[in-house]
């Protein structure tokens, strides 16, 4: 009967996230767009049959490399990570810039891909939580909600995901360098909603997510800023006023 009283209870979602050796409280869980909609007394159960557990990582270590089996699905509870690519020449390509609260390696286990074709490593410290990929794709035998629930909810994130590859190719489809900085800036204008924001890359990292090479495009900051275009420091961008 006291199991009972707790069933819904913060108390037990905290058990829950106890179990996977999880550090935060509920919160974080109840909020991710992944377990939209599902019941908190659902969470324990589920966590379970998902094997979840949690793993911190520091700043530039690898959370998974090329050719490591792509049966995840990672949800970052604290820091960013990147995702990266090499070409046949050892060129490397940031693929996708992914923070706090979002979903990585979901595409992966979703196209039924058996090996990772990408690195993945920490942009700075982070801690990671880590679901079976196959276990939330295949529903289960016990009719649970939950789970048609969580595929939905995967289903829509990856949708998303989609659109935001999609806007990467935005950037690289323009032919100059000045275009795919600008492109990109000013879209981060609009998604911060302010003329003055930090990005997520420091200048190498900016440059491997555009395409272009570090020094054409540092050449091309020093233009705009000489313009008045916008103002510069580090990872901090201003936009002053647009381009002629």
């Amino acid at each position: 009967e006291m199991q009972r009283s707790l069933v819904g209870s913060e108390m037990c979602i905290r058990d829950s996230i106890k179990y996977v050796g999880f550090p935060t409280k509920g919160e974080f869980i109840m909020a991710n767009p992944l377990f939209q909609n599902i019941l908190p007394e659902d969470i324990p159960v589920m966590l379970k049959r998902l094997n979840a557990y949690t793993k911190s990582y520091r700043k530039d270590e690898y959370i998974k490399h090329a050719g490591d089996p792509a049966d995840f699905i990672g949800i970052i509870e604290t820091g960013s990570i990147h995702v990266l690519q090499d070409d046949y020449y050892g060129n490397r390509n940031i693929t996708a810039s992914i923070s706090r609260d979002s979903l990585f390696g979901e595409a992966f286990t979703c196209a039924g891909i058996p090996y990772l074709p990408v690195d993945i490593v920490a942009a700075e410290d982070c801690t990671v939580m880590f679901l079976n990929g196959k276990t939330l794709l295949n529903t289960c035998d016990n009719g649970c909600k939950f789970h048609h629930t969580l595929v939905r909810n995967l289903l829509g994130i990856v949708a998303q995901n989609n659109m935001y590859l999609n806007q990467k190719i935005k950037y690289t489809s323009r032919k100059t360098t000045r275009e795919k900085l600008m492109t990109y800036l000013n879209d981060q204008a609009k998604r911060k909603v302010s003329n003055d924001f930090t990005v997520p890359f420091n200048r190498q990292e900016l440059a491997d997510y555009l395409g272009v090479e570090r020094s054409a495009m540092s050449a091309e900051l020093g233009k705009l800023t000489k313009l008045g275009i916008l103002r510069t420091q580090r990872s901090h961008f201003t936009l002053l006023k647009p381009l002629d």
